[in-house]
């Protein structure tokens, strides 16, 4: 096996989940992008759900547009700390690496996009019963990997761990 030790492990499993994420997420971005879609183009449309592309300014719902280019920056100072205080805090990522993993592949995915395209590529729109913000694949990890954090959390017997 390539990787021996637990701690060595742990951080193989992180990177190997940021790297799935952000190779996923980028590979479909680059479809839409790659394909001559432009900003508001409606790639696929039902009732429920559509493929239209936008390029988001801010994070959620675009708050903090206003921030505009600083906005990558922060982003980058964010994740870079949350990343300190994973490495010294080990107890944590082993308790979620491939979880964290995950979120991080989608945060650097998202700020990769802001660098190269002046926003994030978002494409999917939920429109059934009422509408939705727009979002795309990296969203839907980052949420994926809180919730899989949060299951771990309330069923976790030894709850010293975050």
């Amino acid at each position: 096996m390539l990787v021996k030790n637990s701690k060595s492990r742990i951080w193989f499993s992180f990177f190997i989940a940021l790297c799935v994420v952000l190779v996923i997420d980028q590979a479909i971005k680059w479809c839409f992008v790659l394909n001559g879609y432009k900003h508001g183009d409606r790639i696929y449309a039902t009732d429920v759900i559509s493929l239209l592309l936008v390029y988001n300014k801010g994070v959620a719902f675009s708050m903090f547009a206003f921030l505009q280019e600083w906005l990558k920056y922060l982003q980058i100072a964010l994740l870079a700390g949350i990343f300190f205080y994973l490495w010294k805090h080990g107890e944590i990522l082993r308790a979620h690496c491939i979880a964290l993993g995950m979120i991080f592949g989608a945060g650097i995915s998202n700020v990769l996009d802001r660098f190269v395209h002046g926003g994030v590529v978002d494409y999917i729109f939920w429109h059934y019963k009422f509408e939705f913000a727009i979002f795309n694949f990296a969203d839907v990890m980052i949420n994926v990997g809180v919730a899989f954090i949060l299951f771990n959390v309330f069923l976790r017997k030894d709850k010293s761990v975050l």
